[in-house]
Parts: structure tokens; C-alpha cells; sequence
């Protein structure tokens, strides 16, 4: 794949058909003499640029300027790449079973006023973890017990172990699963019993 991929990026063969007769045109870009396809190498070889930089968690705006590329063109590839990782993960899916960790997240960018579940205008991110490190996230429109319950229900098997906080919304989560809770105003977590793993994530 590597050498495939080098190969399309220096213009010796086609991205399309991977042909190898191709010709040069006068803005620099390929032509392949098989299918007609047009491409250039240099926007080629910025994506690869820009895709291992993408793989190193590298913010898009640095990205782009270490890279000297428009941030909007850093920007849109980073949420193809997103996009992308998304679709595979969505076909790859399975019902998270055994231990499973859930809770919530708020994010709201450098906005003042509350932090948790008293803040206003945030984005809310519900999560749960299984045992074996396979994470599940979505964004949630509120931590309703009926909004958090539904996601639980769709995306983890009945009878697991669950942990969460003392927060009311997972109250009726016994009727799911083995439910056991942990009280941050008393304990972080103790052995066995924590959602320590999922707010590390």
C-alpha cells in the first residue's frame, strides 16, 4: 500500500485505475492516458502531510501553519478524516456488555457560568466504557433519565454491571442491569467500584 501510495504521489501512476502511463500537463498536474483522470501531486502529497499530522492528535491550526496551508483547508480534511473514522466505527459496532462505566461530559468552549450539570448552553457528551476499553460517546440533548436510559439501552446489553454517580437520571438503571453506584461527595472510586476510566477519557 505504501508503495502504491508513493507511486500515485510521484506521478507514476494513476490514483484511478493505477495505470502507469501518464503524462505531465502545463499547470503541472497528471494525466493518465487510460482513464483521462487529472490530478496533481502536490495536493496529493499535502493530504498525506496533513493525514500524518491528523495521526499525531496535531490541532488543525498548527497544522496549518507548520504545514504554510489555509486553515480552512486543514480544517475540512481533519473532519473528512473524522467523518470517515465515524462510518467504520458505526458498521463496526456492537452492544457493549460485562462492566461498563457511564457519565457525562459538558463542554462549552471558554463561555462563563456553571461547570457540570448546571451549566447552560454546553455541549452534553454521555459515555459509557466497557471493561475491555471499548468506549461508546454521543451527544445528548439532555441527561433526562428517559434521554440516558434510551442511549444505555441501545448501545449496551441488558444484565451488565453498571457504574455510575448518584446523579437521579440513572436511578431506574437497576431495572437494566446490575447497577452500582459511586458518591463523589464520599469517594472518587474504591476498587472495583469507580467511572474513573471514563473521566480520564
Amino acid at each position: 500500500m505504501i508503495d502504491r501510495i508513493n507511486a500515485i504521489a510521484n506521478g507514476q501512476r494513476c490514483p484511478k485505475c493505477y495505470h502507469d502511463r501518464l503524462y505531465q500537463l502545463a499547470d503541472d498536474r497528471f494525466k493518465c492516458s487510460k482513464c483521462h483522470t487529472k490530478y496533481s501531486t502536490k495536493k496529493i502529497k499535502d493530504d498525506l502531510r496533513i493525514l500524518h499530522y491528523f495521526s499525531l492528535e496535531i490541532p488543525a491550526t498548527k497544522t496549518a501553519k507548520d504545514l504554510r496551508l489555509s486553515y480552512p483547508t486543514v480544517r475540512n480534511k481533519y473532519m473528512q478524516y473524522r467523518q470517515e473514522i465515524v462510518e467504520v466505527l458505526d458498521q463496526d459496532f456492537r452492544k457493549l456488555s460485562g462492566e461498563i462505566e457511564c457519565d457525562e461530559s459538558y463542554f462549552g468552549g471558554k463561555k462563563k457560568g456553571p461547570r457540570g450539570r448546571g451549566s447552560r448552553e454546553k455541549m452534553i457528551v454521555f459515555g459509557m466504557l466497557e471493561s475491555q476499553n471499548k468506549i461508546f460517546t454521543t451527544i445528548v440533548d439532555n441527561v433526562s433519565a428517559q434521554t440516558l436510559m434510551d442511549e444505555i439501552k441501545e448501545h449496551a446489553e441488558k444484565g451488565s454491571v453498571f457504574y455510575t454517580d448518584t446523579f437521579r437520571s440513572y436511578k431506574s438503571l437497576k431495572q437494566f442491569g446490575h447497577h452500582i453506584t459511586v458518591d463523589h461527595n464520599k469517594e472518587f472510586g474504591s476498587q472495583r467500584r469507580h467511572i474513573n476510566g471514563l473521566e480520564g477519557f
